[in-house]
């Protein structure tokens, strides 16, 4: 069978509109929601689908929004009451409109057709755009280049079709075949999406801002997923050479050394056949010995590491088909959405249109069930065995996370014909999508539990599934615009490998959305560093577990609203096009500001705190970039911020803690700040077992909010310590309206320190001083 064409067997419904063109063409309009609309062109009158609808990649939009429909002059304008759509009847050139009518962007050349596609757009002068994933590390603000779509070893591990704009819309490029986008390269006032071979199909949004941009596009495109607590700790992976014996020696030289580490990984010298891609891998039978007769259980080499508060993670390489799988899975999901009254519905109750849109977290792909009918019959496919299954064993031993190496994932396989029909030129992009996706299923469902699976590769939408690293591409600035650009595009749980040799590196590795020190065939244990360096590493493994709270709660800000942990200083003020060349300093969640090998620091306006000296500084300011000696960048923090932090441990489990210490900045104006918990593992939080609470920080107050939600195990009493920077030493400080006499002052610091015991998270909780 071919499938380089999938047709579209859904039936219309009323928020499907054709238009007839005059050049022949047919033009199909779905109004998803009030800022979004897919639109689609047709030469035969019959309707094709991207393999990311066909595979369930794009979430299920349940708006229905009202909209109106109006003509005149040979346009049609589609109104809601978040934007305007308005198409030429003559050649469907189309105009995106915010609702106020104000025109955002507007088609001037009319859209070519063949084989494939040319689509333009005009750009406004001084219009930035930003997005596009990992397809370029050169920079940030995309306008001046051309890109091609197209996974690529270290190039381009990662690349996503989408743009934001300046100017309050987005682009998203609805194909997996190879394609160009020109953003003003070959004519500076012109973006230009072209392929050789795909069908024009493409989404265009509108929202405030960037953030609401990223709510539009990760609403329909997946959330970034929420990980476990631990998977926000530190990774660790061992030198490939290693064996059980010394593999279980350096777990527990981490707790000797007092340095917190969570999950512990092997490289592909684990397996009994280097880099074995097949289903039929095994352990190495020297290096990681396994009775038979106990192969499992607290007396293995991975019992005494759970013991230690580990996390196994073992390394993977992939070259199965895993496209037959996702053709399986639709059929049984069309099979298993049919309702017996559907016969009696309209065609619009089985239309991917009907379902309700999440608030909080929105399932993935993979977990919402489909209500669109199955396709028509077509012949049966050759199943070989599910990938995950082979890997069910090794997780029933104790196998917690596994790293999806780049290998065969993001190389071309031009000659190879894939199990659904497709050709290598629409399955290349795909492969590493829906092989993060079964892996990620796969654990779940057999496991019960969240994955914790990391890739060098993805696409559209991997967000939902895995967490990426930048690739076999070390630490610096090139990863660092990586993971910003990412950010950009709806990704947010990113990293790289961390460079243990310079303070720079240490810093950075530890001030990502996750972190990850990766041996492979070096020798980067921490222990082994010179004196100063172990004192800093262990320094700044303390400080992220500090944090945890902290990052946990902007992750989980990120899954429910796709703005990322790590933020690009253009994302955080828009206004100032001269943000757009800084690549080595960002904002870590609403109030930590972080730079990364550079000697400049660029400051916004406001006061920010230097969290290293306590020292302020007045934004807008450009100086230099000044830190401790045993220290390796800057660390400011907003004035406003309240951060919750953490005892430190030597490993995480739960996404909560008994006591929680909030580091306060008051400033003028009145902050807030949203912490997040959970059980920290299990899947639950998506049906709602969860709980926040919102943190309100004044010019001379602190206020703790009663919390909302609930989940097993989360405790009603607890304490809550405040270290409250302050100008002056207090003269009174009261708790809910009553002098406390049990409250410290700092003078070096200038911290008021006091504690609130219990903590009933249940009641307000109001500090204030004078």
């Amino acid at each position: 069978m071919s499938m380089n064409h999938l047709s579209d067997a859904v039936p219309l419904n009323r928020h499907n509109l054709v238009f007839t063109l005059r050049n022949q063409l047919r033009l199909r309009v779905d109004v998803l929601t009030a800022r979004l609309f897919r639109l689609r062109f047709s030469a035969g009158g019959t309707w094709t689908e991207s393999a990311l609808n066909r595979y369930r990649i794009y979430l299920p939009v349940a708006s229905n929004p009202d909209f109106t429909v109006s003509e005149s002059d040979g346009a049609v304008r589609i109104a809601t009451a978040g934007a305007q759509l308005e198409v030429s009847r003559t050649d469907g050139r189309f105009g995106l409109f915010n609702a106020a009518g104000e025109s955002l962007v507007r088609q001037t050349e009319a859209p070519r057709l063949d084989s494939g596609f040319r689509l333009a757009w005009p750009l406004a002068p001084g219009e930035r755009l930003y997005g596009l994933g990992d397809v370029s590390r050169e920079n940030i603000m995309r306008r001046g280049e051309s890109y091609e779509i197209w996974v690529r070893n270290v190039k381009s591990y990662i690349p996503i079709p989408v743009l934001f704009s300046s100017r309050n819309w987005g682009l998203l490029m609805n194909t997996t075949w190879r394609h160009q986008i020109d953003v003003g390269k070959t004519d500076p006032d012109q973006l230009v999406c072209s392929a050789a071979q795909s069908d024009a199909d493409f989404y265009v949004f509108t929202g405030d801002g960037y953030a609401g941009l990223l709510d539009e596009y990760t609403a329909l495109a997946g959330r970034p997923a929420l990980l476990p607590i631990w998977a926000y700790a530190l990774t660790y992976v061992c030198n490939q050479q290693v064996d059980a014996f010394n593999l279980v020696n350096e777990a527990l030289t981490f707790r000797r050394e007092d340095i917190p580490c969570d999950v512990i990984g092997l490289e592909p010298g684990w397996m009994s056949k280097n880099y074995d891609y097949s289903t039929g891998k095994a352990w190495h039978p020297e290096r990681f010995f396994f009775p038979r007769w106990a192969p499992n259980g607290p007396q293995t080499f991975i019992g005494a590491l759970g013991r230690l508060g580990y996390k196994l993670s073992l390394w993977l390489c992939c070259d199965h088909d895993l496209s037959v799988l996702e053709e399986q899975q639709r059929g049984d999901a069309g099979a298993a959405g049919a309702d017996p009254e559907d016969a009696a519905r309209p065609a619009a109750a089985v239309d991917d249109d009907d379902f309700e849109k999440d608030d909080h977290f929105r399932p993935s792909a993979r977990t919402t069930a489909a209500a669109a009918p199955a396709a028509p019959a077509e012949p049966p496919l050759d199943l070989p065995e599910p990938w995950f299954d082979h890997l069910k064993k090794f997780v029933d031993q104790g196998a917690c996370a596994f790293k999806l190496d780049g290998s065969n994932q993001v190389i071309e396989h031009p000659d190879r014909a894939w199990g659904n029909g497709m050709n290598d030129e629409q399955m290349h992009n795909l492969y590493p999508l829906i092989y993060g996706k079964q892996m990620v299923s796969g654990f779940e469902e057999h496991a019960g539990r969240r994955a914790m699976v990391y890739s060098a590769g993805g696409y559209t939408g991997i967000q939902q599934y895995v967490a990426t690293w930048a690739g076999d591409t070390g630490g610096g600035p090139k990863p660092l615009a990586s993971m910003l650009n990412h950010g950009f595009s709806g990704h947010s749980n990113h990293s790289c490998d961390m460079d243990v040799f310079c303070p720079g590196g240490i810093h950075f590795g530890f001030l990502q959305t996750w972190a990850q020190l990766n041996n492979w065939a070096y020798w980067r244990q921490p222990w082994l560093l010179e004196p100063a360096g172990q004192r800093m590493f262990r320094d700044y493994a303390r400080l992220r577990y500090q944090l945890l709270p902290y990052l946990y709660s902007t992750a989980a800000q990120a899954a429910r609203s796709g703005m990322p942990v790590m933020r690009a200083m253009a994302m955080v003020c828009p206004d100032d096009p001269a943000w757009d060349q800084v690549r080595t300093q960002y904002m870590l969640g609403d109030f930590l500001l972080v730079t990364a090998y550079t000697d400049e620091l660029r400051l916004p306006a406001g006061n920010w705190i230097d969290f290293w000296t306590g020292r302020t500084q007045a934004g807008p300011l450009v100086t230099r970039a000044a830190y401790p000696a045993h220290r390796g960048g800057c660390l400011l923090v907003r004035e406003g911020a309240i951060i919750p932090t953490w005892a430190v441990q030597p490993h995480v489990e739960r996404g909560f803690a008994e006591e929680v210490t909030f580091l306060v900045y008051p400033g003028p104006a009145d902050t807030e700040f949203l912490l997040y918990e959970d059980d920290g593992q299990s899947l639950k939080y998506r049906d709602g077992e969860w709980a926040t609470t919102r943190l309100e920080c004044r010019a001379n107050a602190v206020v703790i909010h009663p919390s909302q939600g609930d989940f097993p195990g989360r405790p009603d009493a607890r304490v809550a310590n405040m270290v409250i920077r302050t100008v002056t030493r207090p003269q009174a400080v009261m708790v809910n309206g009553r002098a406390v006499r049990t409250w410290t002052w700092a003078e070096a610091e200038s911290a008021l320190t006091v504690t609130v015991s219990p903590w009933k998270t249940s009641e307000e909780v109001l500090v204030t001083w004078k």
